[in-house]
């Protein structure tokens, strides 16, 4: 009984990583259960005996992929006391882990409004975003009429799809961190005016 349960464990895990590997090479939008079945070495049958539909084997992969690549923790850099280099801190752990995951990222962000199973990952992960964003942000501001300018800043500055803009113009992660201090230097400055 036991060897038969690692067996099944064992089948649900290929089929997981199967899909994780599919959904980097190809998208989630182009990934089948056909695909899934082949690369994993099962028949279409065995997956839906794991999983009950898709949405539960994109569930899982997203788990899976979540585990192995974690995002940044606030708590490495919540002990900085001074809030811009808290700030710089996060920015460079945010854009050194958007650099080791970005074809996952790129994948999922290009195929979110085509996948449903997909859409409450990606929501989780800007939510998540937004909050260290937001705790970043509010030691910045000193005024409530420069507040949302700050916070936005800081928000856009966070998100990948910045990181990957910036990417494609050949700005270095160091230089990232750089621009977002001088663009929320000009807005808390601008209200000291």
């Amino acid at each position: 009984m036991r060897k038969r349960a690692e067996s099944q464990e064992k089948t649900r895990q290929r089929i997981v990583e199967a899909t994780m590997q599919l959904h980097e090479e190809l998208g989630p939008r182009a990934t089948t259960i056909s695909a899934i079945a082949e690369r994993a070495g099962v028949q279409r049958l065995t997956i839906y005996r794991h999983f009950p539909d898709e949405s539960a084997v994109f569930q899982a992969c997203t788990s899976h992929w979540l585990g192995l690549n974690p995002p940044p923790d606030p708590q490495s850099w919540k002990s900085i006391a001074d809030p811009w280099e808290r700030l710089g801190a996060a920015l460079s752990a945010f854009y050194e882990y958007y650099a080791a995951t970005e074809r996952m990222w790129t994948v999922s962000h290009r195929d979110v409004s085509a996948v449903a199973a997909l859409q409450e990952p990606m929501a989780d992960f800007v939510t998540y975003v937004t909050e260290i964003a937001d705790d970043l942000a509010e030691p910045l501001w000193s005024e409530t009429r420069t507040a949302r300018s700050v916070e936005v800043t800081v928000q856009h500055a966070l998100a990948f799809l910045t990181w990957k803009d910036l990417q494609k113009r050949g700005v270095e992660n160091a230089r990232k961190v750089e621009l977002v201090v001088s663009w929320l230097s000009g807005i808390t400055q601008e209200s000291q005016n």
